[in-house]
């Protein structure tokens, strides 16, 4: 069970209030063109959206995790490496989609943050889409079991997780309701599905 700020000791309250919380951020951050004001691709940018996101739960919300973390049996970034890790990725090209895919893909493998990394991904790969190439993901037309497994396997080759997002790419990048659709398929990807953001 993770440190919290809202003082909740049962994991399965904990990611309701979580989701709550965090969805609400999500659509305030939209709602006040907070997103558009930041730089596309750095690892502040992140560190921004992972703050707002996940602030009013915990702590930890926008710092460098100090612990190790793993997914099953893929070890993340360790902690020793994770901050010039990050550097080396903030440098990397972003100007095609390839570039882009593969920053993402990277700073998943460095998994920056001990909590809520997917989501704060996921919003940070749609600002440098929509920053560089006037595009977005439409998260509804992107399978979960799909997605899971070409990131899992993204580290090793990721023409499968390239594949994926290239088919649903959109134009509509000013499009409110698709941006709620893709916060509540980004959450259910990580098995949150209580709330629904057009009715917070």
């Amino acid at each position: 069970m993770i440190e919290n700020k809202l003082g909740v000791t049962d994991s399965s309250e904990l990611a309701r209030k979580e989701e709550l919380i965090s969805k609400q951020a999500a659509l305030e951050m939209y709602d006040s063109g907070f997103l558009d004001k930041l730089e596309a691709g750095t690892f502040a940018s992140l560190s921004s959206i992972h703050e707002r996101l996940f602030g009013d739960v915990y702590e930890f919300a926008g710092k460098l995790r100090t612990v190790n973390i793993a997914k099953g049996s893929f070890r993340f970034a360790p902690v020793i490496y994770l901050e010039e890790a990050v550097k080396n990725i903030e440098k990397m090209p972003q100007s095609t989609f390839d570039e882009i895919t593969e920053k993402y893909v990277e700073m998943n493998a460095a998994h920056p943050f001990r909590e809520g990394n997917g989501r704060a991904m996921r919003i940070w790969l749609d600002c440098m889409l929509k920053s560089e190439l006037k595009k977005a993901v439409d998260w509804s037309r992107v399978d979960k079991d799909d997605y899971l497994l070409a990131m899992e396997r993204s580290p090793v080759k990721d023409t499968e997780i390239k594949l994926l997002l290239k088919n649903a790419l959109t134009d509509d990048i000013n499009d409110r309701e698709l941006y709620m659709k893709g916060i509540d398929n980004s959450y259910f990807y990580e098995g949150y599905s209580v709330y629904k953001t057009d009715e917070l």
